[in-house]
């Protein structure tokens, strides 16, 4: 990961762009993986955005600059929940598609081991949007347990009872320890 741009850059609008260069790809990727290419793009670019306007209500004694451009990326994904929700039911029928770079594959490997993307997706599908929202910057965000929390505005405590809560239904839910 490029070095991570100090406090003033968030709130320099000149300065902002160190900000853009130091997360806008992983940004991308996490809502790439969790709705499609085309509307990462769009999405993404409208995380900077909100972020810039809001850069002087960004408060770094509260976290830093990374897990609150995930939250604010986690928040225009949910606004496209029911796009997300689609996805994940094709793919429950139909697999990943063939142009898919294999991140979904890697998804269910990190999960278990012949555990088919169709299942994994169906299980996702069926979580709670909190407990997926939790296992998703998990899994593509690599975050931890604090900055899920920074990210989605919850305590450290609830991220770890929706993972545990997710782990449990996922666990059950495809027969595979996860």
């Amino acid at each position: 990961m490029s070095a991570v741009p100090d406090e003033t850059s968030i709130v320099d609008p000149d300065r902002f762009g160190a900000v853009f260069d130091a997360h806008y790809g992983e940004i991308r990727r996490y809502i790439g993986r969790r709705l499609d290419i085309a509307t990462a793009e769009d999405l993404a670019a409208e995380t900077f955005l909100i972020a810039f306007r809001r850069r002087g209500r960004f408060d770094p004694g509260r976290g830093a600059v990374r897990p609150w451009l995930y939250g604010i990326a986690t928040n225009l994904v949910n606004r496209h929940r029911r796009a997300e929700l689609r996805r994940y039911r094709v793919l429950a029928r139909t697999g990943p598609p063939a142009d898919d770079d294999g991140h979904d594959q890697r998804v269910v490997d990190r999960v278990a081991a012949g555990v088919t993307v169709g299942r994994l997706s169906e299980a996702l599908a069926r979580l709670s949007r909190g407990e997926r929202d939790a296992v998703l910057l998990a899994a593509y965000g690599e975050l931890t347990y604090d900055e899920i929390a920074e990210a989605l505005g919850v305590a450290c405590g609830t991220v770890a009872s929706r993972l545990s809560r997710a782990r449990t239904k996922l666990r059950d839910w495809l027969g595979v320890e996860v």
